[in-house]
């Protein structure tokens, strides 16, 4: 039984001995050599399996060939085999730490292929730190690398929160799909498919059940060409996408445009200089308002590589010359797959070049008060992973998102890039920390209140109490309109049309607001009498009209600094329609007694009389009429119902 032991700590003390005497190139006997030789020949002219067979043989013989192992390990690495690139590179450092210093670089990189984030940071350190770190540019990648290794370990003792789920087989197929986009109402999805190598749009609309329709492709928009990306407009009526090499491009992707109308997709324009280029133009963001396009380019002027760019539409319709986002949110990695939310602050995008899990990693900006987006922040382990994620966006309120993932199950842990995997699209809850601010939104139909017929009406969106033109768009042939609301801000609407009476909506969202809960607004426009002619009854509005922007002190009738902008376009439609003679009508809630709030209704009713006088209105031309607390239009038991009975109006009167 001694013997036994004496004999099993030779041999393995003599193993030991013998790790050490590695063979080298100029110490491998020259029929060894002369394979080796073969074997990188192989290598280099891209027969890979080749090379593999002869570098196996070669090591069966010669377990400790340093060289044969570093090359077998660069051919796993090459092959994405990042287990048995990572034995081959630990048994040559083993063998001969000294030898190569360099391949603490590779090892480094197979280690974080795997997630072994500790053991890669560990590598890199040693490869940054040794004779090896000679070339810049690997330097900065393992310098780069190690950030990223540094921040996945300590991603992953801080999970955030993340439940993914494929979204149902009407989206996903077994061909990729990906870049998904959401109107703001969330009942219509976009997104890009591949099917025999030919990249399509396809969209589909969500049913009243809650699920989603079999996608179909988007006829007038698809063609023979690679319509990779895009981007769907809050209202669902602009499409901004990314097409490549086609007859009309100025690079091998340009950005193009099409619009709704007439129940189709107009002819796709090319958005020509300065936003195309002779470079590549991808993967566009449309604004809530539809006047910025951030997207993604290689162009000059960047900070290396893919880098995000704005362009702003002009107010002569033209898109002005594209601004680099700067190095806070560029690097000299990529940025792709930028998504601007409708809250018109908060950027998400992809990027391999900021601190993150591995490959790319997606990642969120809010934009400051300077007009500067601050630093981006990583969204976190486990929505980032060692695969590549991207394509994502959000519900306006920011609850779901919807993303791209090469992962049957993003939940598995780790996940390695692979070659000739399917990406889906998935659906998972924002964490809240990771949320950009709430938005709703207000979509009008506006028709003409006796003929129902509808009405491409002018509508401004403003907010209050600055008075801050927004928006100010036309409703489309269908008369309808909408625009996305920002919580945390009050806004007021104006609705007007040649010919008839104008209505006014307000929207108080610094307060409370379920964003789930969009404003749905049914607006029918009376038509005004014509120039000379006398008013009958069906030519007047058939309802007063509410002047909701019109607000006061509390128990007074003095106007609160908002209120003017209101007043003053009232004014203006006296001026511009002389012929309209009209009474102002004043309401109160039921708090204190019937007697003041009658006498109240009254001084608030001559008030904005008085104050269209002083802007040049005839008198005669106006009455007023207080009716106190006699009008309700909503319960006096809520405090919204008291805010809807605090009002003022007009109404159109008849010629005496």
């Amino acid at each position: 039984m001694l013997r036994a032991f004496f004999l099993f700590c030779l041999i393995h003390s003599t193993a030991a001995i013998h790790a050490q005497h590695y063979l080298t190139r100029q110490t491998t006997p020259p029929k060894v050599l002369k394979a080796f030789e073969q074997a990188q020949a192989y290598s280099r002219a891209g027969q890979m399996e080749a090379a593999l067979k002869q570098v196996d043989a070669i090591l069966r013989r010669n377990p400790t060939f340093v060289d044969a192992l570093l090359l077998r390990a660069a051919l796993h690495m090459d092959a994405h085999q990042y287990t048995q690139a990572e034995t081959d590179y630990l048994q040559a450092m083993t063998l001969a730490p000294e030898y190569d210093p360099r391949a603490w670089y590779p090892l480094g990189l197979s280690q974080l292929r795997q997630a072994k984030y500790e053991q890669a940071l560990h590598s890199f350190e040693q490869y940054l730190q040794g004779p090896g770190a000679h070339n810049e540019t690997q330097r900065t990648r393992a310098e780069q690398y190690a950030a990223n290794a540094r921040f996945a370990i300590e991603a992953i003792r801080k999970p955030v929160p993340f439940d993914p789920h494929p979204m149902s087989d009407s989206i996903n197929t077994p061909a990729p799909e990906s870049l998904p986009s959401l109107t703001a109402d969330g009942n219509m999805l976009v997104f890009t498919r591949i099917v025999n190598g030919q990249e399509d749009f396809y969209f589909s609309r969500r049913l009243p059940n809650g699920a989603w329709s079999k996608a179909e492709p988007m006829t007038g928009i698809n063609t023979p060409y690679n319509e990779g990306a895009q981007c769907i407009s809050a209202d669902g009526r602009t499409l901004v996408f990314n097409a490549c090499n086609t007859p009309d491009g100025l690079g091998s992707c340009d950005l193009y445009l099409s619009r709704w109308e007439n129940g189709r997709w107009s002819r796709p324009q090319n958005l020509g200089n300065p936003v195309n280029s002779k470079y590549l133009e991808r993967q566009p963001t449309l604004s809530a308002d539809g006047k910025v396009i951030i997207f993604s380019s290689d162009r000059p002027g960047g900070q290396g590589g893919r880098d995000l760019w704005l362009t702003r539409l002009k107010p002569d319709g033209q898109w002005s010359p594209p601004v680099n986002l700067g190095p806070q949110i560029n690097t000299a990695g990529n940025e792709d797959c930028p998504f601007f939310h409708a809250d018109s602050r908060t950027l998400y995008f992809m990027s391999d070049g900021h601190p993150g899990m591995g490959g790319f990693d997606l990642f969120v900006s809010h934009l400051n008060t300077d007009g500067f987006f601050g630093k981006p922040e990583n969204l976190g382990y486990p929505i980032n992973t060692l695969a590549n994620e991207g394509g994502l966006t959000l519900s306006l309120d920011g609850a779901t998102a919807y993303y791209t993932s090469d992962a049957h199950d993003p939940r598995a842990q780790p996940r390695q890039n692979r070659v000739g995997i399917n990406t889906d699209i998935f659906t998972f809850t924002m964490p809240p920390s990771l949320r950009p601010t709430p938005v709703t939104y207000v979509k009008a139909t506006i028709r003409d209140t006796h003929t129902q017929r509808p009405l491409s009406a002018e509508v401004s969106l403003y907010t209050m109490p600055d008075n801050r033109l927004l928006q100010n768009n036309r409703a489309a042939d269908d008369g309808t309109l909408l625009y996305c609301l920002p919580t945390g801000q009050n806004y007021a609407l104006h609705i007007a049309h040649p010919g008839y009476v104008f209505h006014t909506a307000r929207f108080e969202l610094d307060s409370v607001h379920r964003p789930e809960q969009p404003f749905l607004l049914q607006v029918e426009l009376a038509p005004l009498p014509a120039a000379g002619e006398t008013p009958t009854v069906t030519a007047i509005a058939s309802a007063p009209v509410i002047l909701h922007n019109i607000l006061f002190d509390t128990g007074s009738a003095l106007f609160l600094p908002e209120s003017k902008a209101e007043l003053n376009r009232l004014q203006q439609f006296l001026k511009d329609n002389p012929q309209v003679r009209i009474r102002i009508n004043g309401h109160t809630d039921n708090t204190g007694t019937p007697e003041a709030n009658q006498a109240l209704s009254e001084k608030r009713a001559k008030a904005v009389c008085d104050y269209l006088i002083l802007g040049g209105i005839a008198p005669e031309r106006l009455q007023y009429k207080g009716y106190g607390e006699n009008h309700p239009i909503a319960s006096n038991s809520t405090p919204e119902g008291r805010r809807q009975n605090r009002r003022t109006e007009f109404e159109i009167l008849q010629k005496e």
